[in-house]
C-alpha cells in the first residue's frame, strides 16, 4: 500500500499505487458534472416546472417540485425528507436530513424553489422561460440563479464529496421553501414553532449575486428593510389653483419640504435615530477590500449621492438609507388646474445592524413636529418589515471559509458583511442562533425578475468545485465548530 502524506488540505501518494479519494478528486468530478452535460439536465429539468408563487394556478406546481424533483434527489444521497406546512405560509417546505453522527458539525444549507413570474413573450430571441438555452457562455432561464441554480449547485457538488469519499464526514439539514418570492409568509413561524428540526452549528446557502461574475464572494447578512408612510390630507377634494391659489396650503408642496428635512439633497440622512449606532471596524476593515461597480447597460455609480465622507461600499453594506419609492398628489397623468387635496409618498429606510426599527416612526414624527409639519401622518408600510443581520466579518467560520474558497479558486473571495438588500437571514441567525454564511453563484447583471434572466456559464463551473471544496472541507474536521 502506498503511503499517504499531507499538504495543506490536499491528501497525496508518496508512492501512487492505488488511487485514493483527496479534495481534488471531489472538485474533479464537480467540474465534470458540469463538462458532461450532467449539470445543465438538473437545471433544464427543474427549470421546466413553472414555479411561480404570486400565481395561485401554481400551486400544484410548487409542491410538484418539492416531491417529483427534490425529494427523489436527496432521498438518493441518503437524506430522509419530509414536507412542512405551516397555516401562514403560501407554499410547502422541504426538510431533509442527512445525520452521519451527532458528534460531528451540522450545517443548514437553504434554497427556494419558487420563481418569480416566467413574463412568456418578453425575452429576447424568442427563448421560452422554461426551456433551459445555453448559448455557449450563458444560460438562460427562469431561476437559472433565483434560486433553483444556485441551490442545484449546491446539492450537487454534496454528492461530489459523497460519492468520492464516500461519506460527508459531516451532518446536513437542508431546507428549500416555496414562498421566498412572496415574503417568506410562514418561514419565521415554522422556525419559531419547530427550532429543534433546523438545529446546526453553521448556515451556508446561496442566493444573491456576487460581486462581479469573476470574483467569488461571502455575504454574511442582509440589509433590513422598513416601509414608512408620509401622507398629508389637507381636505376634502381639490380647489380651483387660480381662485384658491395662494390661499390653500398646497399638500404636495408641503410633503417635498418635509421629505427633505429628513433626507438631503445629497442622500444625507438628518434625523439621527434612523442611523446606525456605529460601523464596527471588522466591518470597515471588510469593506475596504470592495469596490461596487456600475453595471455595463445598467445604471451608473453617482458618487456625489449619499453619506460624506463614506467610500460605496461603506453606504450601501454598511450604513442606512432612506429612500422615496413612490410620490404622489392629484392625477399626474390628467393635472387639473386645482390645488391637490392631499399627498402621499411611500419611503424604505435599509438598515444594518445597530439600527433600532422600533424608534423610527415615533422619532420621524417628533422630528416633523420641531420643522413645522405637524400635519404630515406617518405610518408604518403594509409590507412586512426585514431585520437586519450579520455574522463578524472577524468570526472564526468566515475567516475558515474564505480560506477554503481561496485555495479552490486561487482568488481572495469578497467578503460582505451583509447583502444591500434583504434576505430571511433573520429566521437562521436569531431565531435559530447560528452564523450565516452566502456564497451566490449569480452576479450583478443576470437579469433576474426580469426577462432574460441567466448566469455565465464559466461561473457555473466555478461556483460547483468551490462548493465541492468547501463541503470537503467541512468533512476534514478543521472547521471552528462552535458550541451551541
Amino acid at each position: 500500500m502506498a503511503e499517504a502524506g499531507r499538504r495543506g488540505n490536499l491528501l497525496f501518494l508518496t508512492h501512487s499505487a492505488e488511487p485514493v479519494m483527496t479534495r481534488a478528486s471531489a472538485i474533479a468530478a464537480a467540474h465534470q458534472m458540469f463538462d458532461d452535460g450532467s449539470l445543465k439536465a438538473i437545471f433544464a429539468r427543474r427549470i421546466a416546472i413553472p414555479t411561480e408563487s404570486q400565481n395561485p394556478a401554481r400551486a400544484p406546481d410548487l409542491a410538484r417540485y418539492l416531491t417529483e424533483e427534490m425529494q427523489p434527489s436527496l432521498e438518493s444521497m441518503g437524506f430522509t425528507c419530509r414536507i412542512l406546512t405551516h397555516p401562514n405560509a403560501k407554499g410547502p417546505f422541504l426538510l431533509a436530513e442527512r445525520m452521519e453522527d451527532p458528534a460531528l458539525v451540522t450545517v443548514l444549507g437553504y434554497g427556494h424553489g419558487d420563481v418569480i413570474a416566467g413574463l412568456e413573450g418578453q425575452w429576447k430571441d424568442g427563448r421560452d422561460p422554461w426551456t433551459l438555452d445555453d448559448t455557449g457562455e450563458r444560460w438562460y432561464g427562469r431561476g437559472v440563479v433565483d434560486n433553483k441554480g444556485q441551490h442545484a449547485i449546491n446539492i450537487e457538488a454534496l454528492r461530489c464529496v459523497l460519492e468520492t469519499r464516500g461519506r460527508l464526514g459531516f451532518n446536513v439539514r437542508y431546507l428549500i421553501e416555496m414562498g421566498e418570492e412572496v415574503g417568506s409568509a410562514g418561514l419565521h413561524d415554522l422556525a419559531r414553532d419547530n427550532r429543534e428540526l433546523f438545529l446546526a452549528d453553521i448556515l451556508i446557502g446561496s442566493d444573491g449575486p456576487r460581486m462581479t461574475a469573476e470574483r467569488p464572494t461571502m455575504c454574511l447578512g442582509a440589509r433590513g428593510g422598513y416601509r414608512i408612510d408620509l401622507e398629508i390630507n389637507a381636505r376634502d377634494g381639490g380647489h380651483h389653483s387660480g381662485n384658491w391659489g395662494g390661499l390653500l396650503s398646497n399638500p404636495a408642496i408641503r410633503l417635498a419640504h418635509a421629505i427633505s428635512t429628513i433626507i438631503g439633497p445629497t442622500g444625507q440622512i438628518r434625523v439621527h435615530e434612523l442611523l446606525p449606532k456605529d460601523m464596527p471596524d471588522s466591518v470597515k476593515r471588510a469593506l475596504a477590500d470592495i469596490e461596487p461597480a456600475s453595471i455595463p447597460g445598467g445604471p451608473q455609480i453617482d458618487a456625489w449621492w449619499g453619506e460624506p465622507g463614506f467610500t460605496p461600499a461603506e453606504k450601501v453594506y454598511g450604513w442606512n438609507t432612506f429612500e422615496v419609492l413612490a410620490f404622489g398628489a392629484g392625477d399626474i397623468g390628467n393635472p387639473q388646474n386645482a390645488v391637490p387635496p392631499s399627498a402621499r409618498a411611500t419611503c424604505q429606510i435599509r438598515t444594518v445592524v445597530g439600527s433600532e426599527p422600533d424608534g423610527f416612526i415615533p422619532a420621524i414624527k417628533r422630528h416633523l413636529v420641531r420643522h413645522g409639519f405637524p400635519d404630515v401622518e406617518v405610518s408604518s408600510g403594509r409590507d412586512a418589515a426585514f431585520k437586519a443581520t450579520r455574522t463578524d466579518p472577524d468570526h472564526p467560520w468566515v475567516k475558515w471559509a474564505a480560506a477554503s474558497i481561496a485555495e479552490t479558486t486561487g482568488k481572495k473571495p469578497a467578503v460582505i458583511p451583509n447583502a444591500g438588500g434583504s434576505l430571511p437571514n433573520d429566521v437562521f441567525a436569531e431565531i435559530i442562533g447560528m452564523p450565516t454564511i452566502w456564497v451566490p453563484h449569480s452576479y450583478p447583471g443576470c437579469s433576474q425578475h426580469a426577462p432574460n434572466e441567466h448566469v455565465p456559464s464559466a461561473l457555473v463551473r466555478e461556483a460547483i468545485g468551490l462548493m465541492a471544496g468547501l463541503y470537503w472541507d467541512l468533512g476534514e474536521g478543521t472547521h471552528p465548530k462552535l458550541a451551541r
